[in-house]
């Protein structure tokens, strides 16, 4: 029996599950990579553990592939081709000498766009080969979906880098604008397909850039726990700024009305940080709060003392939160534009 899918629907399966993917395959290194780099000096087994986050990070592709494949209802032969395809596709895997080097976790909108054809096919084939579905359909979704993937990744990379290019001028921008424009753009940004860790890095966001980035994406991803905090576990909740708000992807493209107070609260963290001069590098801008990533770079160009640590936590913690009770009371409880459902998380 054929079931027939909306185009709303596969976009959502899409979309919720890469963002499933990506907490399972990033979280691991946000939650513990910055202290295991910080003790490996004294406690050896460190190294190890953040080797095994950081296989689970280059994983992202072919976990991506399980996730969506399961919000289809797949079957294991179906699952296991578009996982494989994914990460034909997603250019995480670079060939060497005989061999395969895992390179990063690949470039997340093209590994979304391998996956939408994967499935597609694994869809339309069914079990129309009957007998030969074992022996073909991995083949066919491999070779067709992964090879167009690895075809189209050069000019979807080009892409990304462009918007890159384009956040970087407003690098060039008076200070406090620039910090306003970037709290903004990198706290869109962690909602969307696309990487904001990967176009800080393409782009080389450093200074005052990386540190209003960081604080617009902590902005928007408190806000986004405390919408969600009387709907979702508190598990759930703790993932969006411990982990990464992208979870909320599917929710802000269906709901595009929640982008308005995360572009607010973003801004006037971004603002913040540009007056008090909170910095950060390329590799830590696009972080936020994950894995303390962003505190831990702003405090690395700040004078080291309790003062600069209380600061920290007031710009990385308090006033977020503060902000997410307001526009929460705001948003919700007065103007009724939103509510608690509309950031629901069913995550089985």
């Amino acid at each position: 029996m054929e079931v027939k899918i909306s185009g709303k629907e596969y976009t959502m399966n899409i979309l919720n599950g890469i963002s499933l993917g990506v907490v399972v395959a990033l979280i691991p290194s946000a939650l513990v990579g910055q202290l295991m780099a910080a003790i490996k000096g004294f406690f050896p087994y460190a190294t190890t553990i953040i080797m095994m986050t950081s296989f689970a990070m280059s994983l992202l592709p072919i976990i991506t592939g399980v996730c969506v494949s399961l919000y289809f209802k797949l079957n294991p032969i179906q699952i296991s081709a578009v996982a494989i395809a994914a990460m034909v596709g997603s250019g995480a895997m670079q060939p060497g000498k005989g061999t395969f080097i895992l390179a990063g976790t690949g470039d997340i909108i093209n590994t979304g766009l391998t996956i939408a054809l994967a499935v597609w096919i694994a869809l339309l084939i069914g079990d129309r080969l009957k007998n030969f579905t074992m022996l073909l359909l991995p083949l066919l979704v491999i070779v067709i979906a992964g090879g167009i993937g690895m075809f189209i990744l050069p000019y979807v990379k080009m892409i990304a880098t462009t918007i890159g290019l384009i956040i970087s001028n407003i690098t060039s921008l008076q200070p406090l604008l620039m910090g306003t424009l970037m709290g903004i753009c990198f706290a869109v940004l962690i909602v969307s397909p696309i990487s904001s860790v990967g176009i800080a890095t393409a782009i080389g966001l450093a200074g005052i850039g990386s540190g209003s980035a960081n604080l617009g994406i902590t902005a928007g991803s408190f806000m986004l726990a405390v919408y969600g905090s009387s709907v979702n576990p508190i598990g759930t909740s703790f993932a969006h700024f411990i982990g990464s708000p992208k979870i909320q992807m599917g929710n802000m493209l269906k709901k595009p009305l929640l982008f308005l107070p995360v572009c607010i609260n973003a801004g006037i963290m971004g603002l913040i940080g540009a007056i008090l001069h909170i910095g950060g590098n390329s590799m830590s801008a696009g972080f936020g709060f994950s894995g303390l990533i962003g505190p831990m770079a702003a405090y690395a160009g700040m004078d080291k003392g309790i003062m600069s640590v209380i600061i920290l936590v007031i710009i990385f913690v308090i006033l977020p939160v503060l902000l997410a009770y307001v526009s929460r009371h705001i948003f919700i409880n007065k103007l009724g534009w939103i509510k608690p459902e509309d950031v629901l998380l069913d995550i089985k």
